[in-house]
């Protein structure tokens, strides 16, 4: 009977051990997944502020002006556009 109690014994603690060792990994890999959302945040926060300040940069219409002109080539009607090519290096 004391065999039987002790077998019995090992058995719930061997799969005592195997539950908690498969807990450790599952914690393991969520710290993990938590670091790396918490770092994707932080980057889509900082982007969020970035795309924050260029909105308010270009709500003034003579920064708008600016950056069309520069990024589109955009001109006045009646406007001439000069496009100055550097030359070629050899």
């Amino acid at each position: 009977m004391k065999s039987l109690t002790g077998i019995i014994l090992i058995i719930i603690f061997i799969a005592a051990a195997v539950q908690l060792s498969h807990l450790y990994l599952q914690n393991r890999n969520l710290k993990k997944d938590l670091s790396e959302i918490g770092n994707n945040l932080a980057a889509l926060f900082k982007e969020n502020s970035d795309l924050g300040a260029d909105l308010e940069y270009l709500a003034n219409p003579d920064n708008l002006t600016k950056e069309l002109r520069g990024r589109l080539n955009y001109k006045i009607p009646g406007e001439k556009l000069i496009i100055l090519v550097p030359p070629k290096e050899l």
